[in-house]
C-alpha cells in the first residue's frame, strides 16, 4: 500500500511539472549580433572611491597606457599635432606617474609594472589599427574620461591622506588633455 501511495505521489509530481510546462511559448533564437567596430574598453565609471592599493595600481596603468601608446604615437602617426600631443602625454604622464608612485611607496603600494587589462586591450587594439591617428584619438579621449573619473572620486572620496593630493593635482591635467584630445 505504501508504495502504491508512493507511486501515485510521483505520478502526480510528474503531470503537474509536464502541465506546467504546457502554458509556455517557445521563444525565438536571438538575433545575430550585428558587426561593430572595436571599442575601447575601461569599467564603468562609478562614484565610490577605489581602495588606495586599486588607486595605486589604476592610475599607474592608466599612465602606463598614456606613456607607451603615446610613444607608439611618436613612430606611427602621420600628423604632426598627434605626434606634438604624444611628446606632452609622456612628459604629463611620466610625472604624475613620478608622483603616484613616490606617494604609494610610502603606503607599501607599487604602482603596476604592467597595464591592467583594459589598457592592454586598448594597447594592442592601436598596435592592430589600419588607422592609427583615428583610433589613437578615441583612446585619449575614452582614457582621460576614465581617468578623471578615477582621480576625481579618489580626490573626494579616497579614504588615504597620502594619496588624495596626488588624485587632486592629477585631475587640472587630466581635464586639460581631455579638452585637448577632444580637439585633436
Amino acid at each position: 500500500m505504501a508504495r502504491l501511495k508512493l507511486a501515485a505521489a510521483a505520478a502526480i509530481c510528474g503531470a503537474a511539472l509536464v502541465l506546467q510546462g504546457c502554458g509556455t511559448r517557445p521563444t525565438a533564437p536571438a538575433p545575430a549580433p550585428s558587426p561593430r567596430p572595436p571599442v575601447t574598453v575601461f569599467p564603468a565609471p562609478s562614484t565610490a572611491a577605489l581602495s588606495p592599493a586599486a588607486y595605486v595600481v589604476t592610475a599607474s596603468s592608466m599612465d602606463l597606457f598614456e606613456i607607451r601608446s603615446s610613444g607608439l604615437a611618436l613612430t606611427r602617426s602621420r600628423s604632426a599635432r598627434v605626434r606634438d600631443f604624444a611628446r606632452m602625454m609622456i612628459s604629463a604622464h611620466k610625472g604624475t606617474s613620478a608622483q603616484l608612485s613616490l606617494a604609494g611607496r610610502r603606503l607599501n603600494l607599487l604602482p603596476a609594472a604592467f597595464m591592467q587589462p583594459a589598457q592592454k586591450r586598448m594597447f594592442d587594439e592601436l598596435l592592430r589599427s589600419g588607422n592609427f591617428d583615428s583610433v589613437y584619438k578615441r583612446q585619449q579621449v575614452a582614457g582621460h574620461r576614465a581617468a578623471l573619473q578615477v582621480h576625481a572620486v579618489f580626490a573626494v572620496r579616497g579614504s588615504s591622506p597620502t594619496l588624495r593630493p596626488i588624485a587632486q593635482a592629477a585631475v587640472p591635467i587630466v581635464r586639460r588633455h581631455l579638452a585637448m584630445a577632444l580637439k585633436l
